[in-house]
């Protein structure tokens, strides 16, 4: 069961302004890069589902995360089909993360009032979700539309909250354009938790990462 509810998760996008992604299937490395974020001020991370046994990997790892690391908020993306979506709630996922807009999944997370973030590439599609309660807009793959479509679609809905994941940097430029255009939040994978930093287990880096990104955030914000 999620330990938070749906308006604490999208606050928490809102006032950190970065969702870290991260998929690995050794649990206690995992753990490692959990710990990492967590000590370089992130709040929430993205466990993108992809590979066999993912769950059982989330499992150990939202565990780890109630236990060792208060205010840290665990969820799920790549999530593709209600069932998967009703797996990890199960298994204490506090906010699911969707490639494309699927009606089944934000029926099943909006009847345990967990925040459901689905990928969208239209107005129509972003209307069709808020329609079904949607907080927060998935923009995926932000590389394909860019700050400028965010832009277009804020001066006719400045309510509609997006998340831009894929074409998401940690350059200062980079993210000032983005928040620039009026995203509530960004999602960031391999740019910031690199193979690199993953095969040589530098997790003091991989800390300093997530801080400078975390804080060039609020200097863009300002």
């Amino acid at each position: 069961m999620a330990q938070f509810s749906r308006i604490d998760v999208v606050n928490t996008m809102r006032d950190t302004g970065m969702v870290p992604l991260f998929y690995h299937p050794d649990i206690e490395l995992g753990k490692k890069v959990l710990k990492a974020c967590y000590d370089g001020g992130a709040r929430l991370m993205e466990f993108t589902a992809r590979g066999d046994y993912a769950f059982e990997v989330f499992a150990e790892l939202n565990k780890y995360a109630m236990k060792e690391l208060p205010g840290m908020i665990m969820g799920v993306g790549s999530i593709t089909d209600a069932a998967a979506a009703s797996l990890f709630m199960q298994m204490g996922a506090n906010f699911i993360v969707t490639p494309s807009f699927r009606e089944d999944i934000a029926i099943v997370c909006n009847r345990r009032k967990v925040l459901w973030t689905p990928g969208c590439g239209s107005l129509t599609e972003i209307n069709a979700a808020e329609e079904l309660g949607c907080e927060m807009v998935k923009l995926f793959p932000g590389s394909t539309y860019g700050p400028s479509f965010v832009k277009a679609i804020k001066g006719p809905q400045p309510w509609t909250c997006v998340m831009p994941t894929g074409g998401v940097s940690t350059e200062r430029e980079n993210l000032e354009a983005w928040f620039a255009s009026g995203v509530t939040c960004v999602g960031i994978g391999s740019k910031l938790i690199s193979k690199e930093l993953l095969e040589h287990e530098d997790y003091e880096s991989m800390k300093n990462a997530v801080r400078k990104v975390l804080d060039t955030i609020a200097l863009v914000k300002k």
